[in-house]
């Protein structure tokens, strides 16, 4: 037998990964009160937005407001590619930043230009001087399991990449299912790895659903003692750099499975689906996840 963790933290990853692939522009008023309604639902950590060329990612044009009109509400991460965007989330008032890098060469050349190496090397000092001025940095690892273009990703690099973050001083590791292909013995596997490797380390979770793995995957995740998870209400997402990936696991499907599991989440299912129900208009598709099906049949 196994034991699971009694509870469990889901960072709503909605407002930035969610949107970020939107092709309908939603304007930030609307986000920002898709932001309040998912705080009120019990979810105060929350990646909000990220500081990248609007060039490149036109929905996330309004960073500075975003953080700005946020009520401070849990820890809420923003998304920085280099040290422009580091400066100008600091600038906007944010504490907690979140940097990002692929696994796989081709995906983070694809991303952002860059080598895996070249990207790390960039990133170190910028990671280094954030924890000197006592900035909670979260690294997300793209690619943890497998690559759009290279295929399965050796989790030993994986491994290697996340070791490079830990002795650099970041607060968390949020490993990604990137494309959804993961398996979940793969899932198990991989997450009880890092679990003995870096103890100390606070590890998320984050799965896509392209091949509707995602819960099971997070289910090998808790088996394996992870206790955060990275989710997006309504299931909404998916990487413009990475063909293929569809919208992340969805948080009332992830909630809802723990709760029935005797895994607290904190999270009030009612009030989440109240904000699915907020932001569905906005979006360009129709949100038919599972759980937020059977509300909407239910009315």
């Amino acid at each position: 037998m196994f034991s699971l963790p009694k509870t469990a933290t889901i960072i709503e990853v909605g407002p930035r990964d969610g949107l970020q692939n939107e092709a309908r522009t939603v304007n930030t008023e609307d986000k920002l009160d898709f932001i309040k309604a998912l705080q009120e639902a019990g979810l105060p950590e929350m990646e909000l937005t990220s500081f990248v060329s609007p060039k490149w990612v036109p929905q996330m044009a309004d960073a500075r407001e975003i953080v700005a009109g946020t009520k401070k509400s849990g820890r809420q991460f923003v998304l920085t590619p280099n040290e422009r965007g580091i400066n100008a989330a600091l600038e906007a008032g944010a504490d907690s930043i979140a940097v990002f890098v692929g696994v796989s060469n081709s995906f983070n050349e694809k991303n952002i230009n860059k080598s895996t190496a070249q990207s790390m090397e960039a990133l170190k000092p910028l990671i280094e001087k954030a924890k000197q001025d006592g900035i909670f940095v979260r690294a997300c690892i793209s690619t943890a399991f497998y690559c759009p273009f290279e295929g399965a990703v050796d989790p030993q690099k994986t491994i290697e990449l996340c070791g490079q973050f830990v002795d650099w001083g970041v607060d968390e590791l949020s490993v990604a299912d990137t494309i959804g292909m993961a398996n979940p013995q793969e899932s198990h596997e991989l997450f009880s790895q890092l679990k003995k490797r870096f103890p100390d380390v606070l590890i998320a979770a984050h799965f896509h659903d392209t091949r509707r793995m995602a819960l099971a995957n997070a289910y090998a995740a808790l088996v394996a003692g992870i206790d955060r998870f990275d989710a997006s209400a309504g299931g909404l997402g998916g990487c413009p750099f990475a063909p293929g990936a569809t919208g992340n696991v969805a948080t009332e499907d992830l909630v809802h499975m723990f709760h029935r599991m005797s895994v607290d989440t904190g999270v009030d299912l009612e009030k989440l689906y109240e904000a699915i129900s907020f932001i569905e208009p906005h979006v360009s598709n129709p949100l038919q996840t599972g759980m937020y099906t059977l509300y909407k049949n239910r009315k």
